[in-house]
């Protein structure tokens, strides 16, 4: 089933929550980022496979290797995201997006558009951060 959403669409409070369109609003929003991901990796990807680490200077070379570390790292959170971003759209699929997985209850429209991918209510996730500071 494929719906094509109005021009300018924002999920609203005074709908049916996870309703036809508000789904379809969030699976786009969730592709085009995966989208942006996927290119900002290849971007990387095709500018470390240019760079040589073959440098003469020490200082030049160790500021290379910096930047290589760098980017690999931001290479594998964009991997941890774009796998986040695939089990969203799973739950989509299933049903079960923008349920909390904690209390179950509704995670908030606003939170949805802020962090799409997430799994945990503002409560829930406020009092997970309260846990792990207590350890």
């Amino acid at each position: 089933m494929s719906i094509t959403l109005p021009q300018n669409y924002r999920p609203s409070e005074r709908e049916a929550f996870m309703n036809p369109m508000q789904q379809e609003y969030f699976r786009q929003k969730l592709l085009k980022w995966k989208d942006e991901l996927i290119e900002e990796s290849n971007q990387t990807l095709q500018n470390m496979q240019e760079e040589s680490l073959a440098q003469p200077d020490l200082a030049d070379r160790a500021t290379a290797e910096t930047d290589r570390s760098l980017e690999l790292r931001t290479r594998d959170r964009f991997r941890k995201l774009i796998s986040k971003i695939d089990s969203a759209m799973k739950s989509i699929d299933e049903g079960t997006y923008g349920v909390c997985e904690s209390c179950g209850g509704q995670i908030s429209l606003k939170r949805l558009e802020a962090r799409p991918v997430t799994t945990l209510c503002i409560e829930c996730k406020t009092e997970q951060e309260e846990n792990e500071k207590r350890q």
